[in-house]
């Protein structure tokens, strides 16, 4: 099969390839996925790179403990493994798989849900990572409720796009900060007000909010907490992913302790894979909640451009792979 890998950090330019290389052998939990489907995080970018530095210990010190790269996936089950009973093949699937850069995938059965027939293949690929975020960020950390005023401050990524549409459907009042070309974007998708951070600082303005998800981390947090109802919930979503060393953890930990000795509190959510979660995703879409917003799509032979320009972080909504 054909698959992207890497043996060394760097450029995606330079250190992605399109190979043939041997199909996955999958575990008793495991599913081999015919791939449709994949998209591209941030998260990604960072692992080809290899940094901030605070990644390696886990993807490798020196160089790359695996050659491949990928996980949001949508596609077709191949093959199950043994101790696999929620599917089988010829299922339609979507989740987090393992090197989904490729023509097949290995997926933990734990973290795949059945396809919405009515969604594509490309529209289920981009809901993994950034929808499970979104969702958990939103629904269960913050606990938006309806008649709750919610800022997104990035508002125009992947994770942002799904957060004003989830805080949305949850009945939550939503204003949304982004740069002037993604005003209307986020006026499509449902934001109640939008701020157009070229022209106006959110931290500055008089309004107060119940949660603010932060996907930017474009404001001191003594500046951001401001803007807090006196019970509100910072959610410190920011990645951080181009410092050098330690990414968002002093960040998160500073937001934290800042609400210690405050009514006002900050929660930090780290997306988990949840079948359940995954399926009330595609529910929101069929429903007419949510609307995937793809900002572009590429060939699996031009994945390296695909991660360097979600890499420069100026991706509207999401980047597609297909296959």
């Amino acid at each position: 099969m054909k698959a992207i890998i890497r043996s060394e950090y760097g450029s995606p330019l330079n250190v992605l390839e399109l190979k043939d290389v041997d199909m996955p052998v999958i575990k008793h939990d495991e599913v081999l996925v015919r791939v449709h489907a994949a998209s591209v995080n941030a998260g990604d970018a960072a692992q080809v790179r290899g940094s901030p530095y605070i990644i390696r210990p886990v993807y490798g010190m020196r160089r790359p403990k695996r050659p491949f790269i990928g996980m949001d996936v949508a596609g077709t089950v191949e093959r199950v493994g043994a101790k696999v009973a929620r599917f089988s093949p010829g299922d339609e699937v979507f989740g987090g798989g393992v090197g989904t850069f490729a023509e097949y995938a290995a997926a933990p059965e734990k973290r795949l849900a059945l396809k919405p027939v009515s969604l594509s293949f490309d529209d289920a690929a981009v809901l993994p990572v950034a929808g499970l975020t979104a969702l958990q960020g939103i629904r269960d950390a913050a606990g938006v409720e309806e008649g709750h005023k919610v800022l997104i401050n990035g508002a125009s990524g992947g994770v942002g796009t799904f957060a004003v549409q989830i805080a949305k459907a949850l009945g939550a009042e939503v204003t949304a900060v982004c740069s002037t070309r993604n005003v209307e974007q986020a006026r499509s998708i449902g934001a109640d007000h939008v701020i157009d951070y070229t022209k106006e600082d959110f931290t500055k303005g008089v309004e107060r909010y119940d949660v603010v998800f932060d996907n930017a981390a474009s404001h001191p947090l003594a500046d951001t907490r401001k803007v807090l109802t006196d019970k509100g919930v910072l959610i410190p979503n920011a990645g951080l992913l181009d410092s050098k060393w330690l990414a968002s953890v002093p960040r998160m930990f500073g937001a934290v302790l800042s609400s210690v000795l405050s009514r006002k509190r900050a929660k930090i959510s780290a997306q988990t894979w949840n079948p359940d979660d995954l399926t009330a995703l595609g529910e929101l879409i069929e429903v007419g909640k949510v609307t995937p917003i793809i900002d572009r799509t590429y060939t699996l032979a031009e994945a390296a451009q695909a991660v360097a320009y979600v890499g420069e972080g100026h991706a509207r909504g999401k980047v597609v792979i297909t296959v």
